[in-house]
């Protein structure tokens, strides 16, 4: 299975490309979408919409996990990163890719165990699973490649 995570955002979206086949899991490509700051959020709205679409026909994901939002502070940053999420998702539908969620702490207890983990332990198991020697940059990278690993552990449970 071929699994694309998203750590959705609208100034930086990691995402995190990684193939899992009987509990291994093999990095395939990550990295991260920027938009430039003081750019018209429509516009940025729509580079990440049409990055989206280039990374997701170029690496032809069965899955996309991403991340449930929960925001208790900001509100006007709580509405901008729910758009960008909104486009991610519309570029995964169109292709028929289903969009898997998963809160902070199902993607702690997935990959460390521990549902209250910091986010260097989180990190730190990130790197260690995929076999990498350095934990990607920036943090949305690591975040979305620790979102697709909760995606295979959890979807081997469910079958």
């Amino acid at each position: 299975m071929r699994i694309l995570g998203i750590d959705p955002g609208y100034a930086i979206v990691g995402f995190g490309v990684l193939d899992y086949d009987k509990n291994k899991f093999i990095p395939v490509e990550y990295g991260a979408i920027f938009t430039q700051a003081h750019t018209d959020f429509n516009a940025r709205l729509c580079s990440i919409f049409d990055d989206m679409e280039f990374i997701i026909e170029k690496y032809k994901p069965d899955a996309m996990s991403i991340e449930r939002l929960y925001f208790t502070t900001n509100q006007k940053t709580a509405i901008d990163v729910a758009q960008a999420r909104g486009v991610i998702n519309l570029a995964a539908a169109k292709k028929n890719i289903p969009i898997w969620e998963y809160t902070p702490l199902q993607v702690k207890q997935a990959v460390v165990g521990y549902g209250k983990a910091t986010k260097k332990q989180v990190m730190d198991m990130t790197k260690r699973i995929l076999n990498l020697h350095d934990v990607p940059k920036p943090d949305d990278t690591a975040d979305a490649l620790a979102i697709a690993i909760c995606h295979g552990h959890c979807c081997t449970a469910r079958r």
